[in-house]
């Protein structure tokens, strides 16, 4: 009888870890051991090539989007966002982000990004307004920055 290979149990168990992304996963399996987990999955997204982590930025879904609206968001998304207040939004609030969000995709070709889990809708709007002002690779940047705190957070959660 032979026992269960670590990396599978790693990536079994971390692999919805990121949004739609395993591939990051996959890989900081074959990396095993990680001296530190989340160090160790975001030294996998800094590796990779620019286009993988455009993928990876573009896996994630608008805030108070069309995947909030018609009920795709994976779970992990769904809490998040709702525990900004993402879920109740007025018209006017939805109407808000709608355009934001329009905007910066058009700008950057890219979904806005932020750990919702460290603000509120205002902090959100107001992040989104200051970081129009950027340019694309500072843009980048913080959206894997991000993401980092994203997956911090949800490690945090792992039981």
């Amino acid at each position: 009888m032979t026992g269960i290979d670590p990396r599978d149990a790693f990536i079994d168990r971390y692999g919805a870890l990121f949004e739609h992304s395993p591939w990051v996963v996959e890989r900081a399996a074959e990396r095993l051991p990680l001296p530190d987990l989340q160090r160790g999955l975001m030294q996998v997204v800094h590796d990779a090539s620019r286009e993988e982590q455009l993928s990876l930025i573009r896996a994630h879904p608008e805030l108070a989007g069309k995947a909030a609206v018609d009920g795709t968001l994976t779970d992990a998304s769904a809490a998040e966002q709702a525990s900004a207040g993402l879920d109740r939004l007025t018209q006017e609030e939805f109407d808000r982000f709608h355009a934001r969000n329009a905007a910066y995709a058009r700008k950057f070709g890219f979904p806005f990004i932020i750990c919702v889990r460290r603000t509120d809708k205002a902090g959100i709007l107001a992040a989104m307004e200051r970081r129009l002002g950027n340019e694309r690779e500072a843009e980048i940047t913080t959206a894997i920055e991000e993401i980092g705190e994203i997956v911090r957070l949800r490690l945090e959660d792992f039981p």
